[in-house]
């Protein structure tokens, strides 16, 4: 390829082919240029309601955050103002930490699975096959597995039952994620560790795993992202809770239920805190996903 100023041009036995939009047939170049205006048009279209949600969110819910009263209060009772909802703030955190405990060491074992000792096996393609399923499954049916399997037979909701059903929510995420971040790692690093006399096993614990750690923990992050703005789940696991707690084996509030309780309560005080806690909780979200990408951008090889 040749270039004559900004113009781009092709170089074929000798012969430039300038393809600017001046050589271009004027029917041709009216129809690019009508399918770059819809596509710019399509994604402000997306983008959009994106920024109607944070600017609704940051304008109703900034006027009612009260520090430090968000972080070291209780809600107050109907009908009256002031409060705030630390107890929620530690219930979201207390719940997440438990399902990410739960949900980690079996995604990336999936995944370690999947990538490297199950390849083109019919396990492997049931479990991938299982993955893709569970990716689909609606939230409020992962709160009803979990309420089943945990709350059911333990007697109460807790913070561990709504843990489970997080982790079931974030473990396909783990799994897709890991994989792929496994698939990039250079096949000549595991050959090159095979020659020198490693076992298959040594080579993904010592070689392919610490290559894949950044693209893991950016999956990892994205997961607990998703899982935090999930409240369906947690209508049957964790349930609420007034007060202060912080054993997990207790109900806990958390902030998506808050939300969703102190949303449909007839008293604007209590409307107002729930925009407060959508605040904090998309601000969680943000910081995320911000940290996923710090993660992502950071280059093994």
């Amino acid at each position: 390829m040749a270039n004559s100023g900004n113009q781009p041009s092709f170089v074929d036995q000798g012969n430039d082919f300038d393809i600017s939009d001046k050589t271009m047939a004027p029917h041709r170049r009216l129809t690019g240029q009508v399918l770059t205006i819809l596509t710019m048009v399509f994604a402000a279209a997306v983008v959009m309601p994106l920024l109607w949600v944070l600017v609704s969110v940051f304008q109703k819910g900034v006027s009612s955050l009260v520090f430090p009263d968000i972080f070291t209060k209780l809600p107050p009772p109907p009908g009256l103002s002031d409060g705030g909802f630390g107890h929620a703030i530690v219930g979201t955190l207390m719940t997440l930490g438990v399902g990410t405990l739960i949900s980690v060491p079996f995604g990336i074992i999936a995944a370690i699975y999947l990538a490297e000792f199950g390849r083109g096996t019919k396990l492997a393609y049931f479990v991938k096959f299982s993955c893709n399923v569970l990716t689909g499954v609606p939230a409020i049916l992962c709160g009803l597995f979990a309420y089943s399997i945990v709350v059911t037979p333990l007697g109460s909701f807790s913070a561990f039952s709504g843990g489970v059903a997080l982790a079931v929510l974030m473990l396909p995420i783990i799994i897709r994620s890991t994989e792929e971040a496994l698939l990039l790692v250079p096949n000549e690093l595991r050959l090159a560790s095979t020659g020198l006399g490693a076992t298959r096993f040594e080579t993904v614990v010592q070689i392919v795993l610490p290559a894949a750690v950044t693209s893991i923990v950016t999956g990892v992050v994205l997961s607990v992202a998703r899982a935090s703005g999930e409240a369906a789940p947690l209508l049957f696991t964790s349930f609420n809770n007034n007060f202060w707690a912080t054993n997990i084996w207790e109900p806990v509030a958390t902030l998506p239920v808050l939300i969703y309780f102190f949303s449909i309560l007839p008293y604007k005080a209590s409307q107002s805190l729930a925009w407060a806690a959508a605040l904090v909780l998309l601000a969680i979200v943000l910081l995320f996903s911000i940290a996923a990408r710090y993660f992502s951008r950071r280059k093994t090889f």
